[in-house]
């Protein structure tokens, strides 16, 4: 019989202002693994009216990634810290113009 860890969950919020929705979802692995060699697992995502403004992720198979606008282009994406990695979220969807207030 295996035993299968599961990650544990570090961060989640979602909220919402006017017209734009904000998620962001980190959770800390059993392990590091392949595709995540920090450890970390994460979404952060901008979007309005269902379309995806800002995005990061690293979802299994793709490694850390994100995609700006509603394209569906994926821009690999340097993981260095937890802290930087929300730096660059905030920093990417303040360089166009979308405002969220904290």
């Amino acid at each position: 019989m295996s035993h299968i860890s599961r990650a544990s969950l570090i961060f989640e919020f979602k909220g919402v202002q006017h017209d734009l929705v904000l998620q962001m979802v980190l959770w800390q692995l059993p392990r590091p693994t392949r595709d995540r060699p920090h450890g970390i697992k994460y979404l952060l995502y901008l979007g309005r009216a269902g379309k995806t403004l800002v995005r990061y992720d690293n979802e299994a198979g793709k490694g850390d990634h994100r995609h700006l606008g509603s394209s569906e282009t994926e821009v690999s994406y340097d993981f260095l810290s937890v802290d930087r990695l929300l730096s660059d979220f905030r920093g990417d969807y303040a360089a166009h113009g979308w405002r969220w207030t904290e």
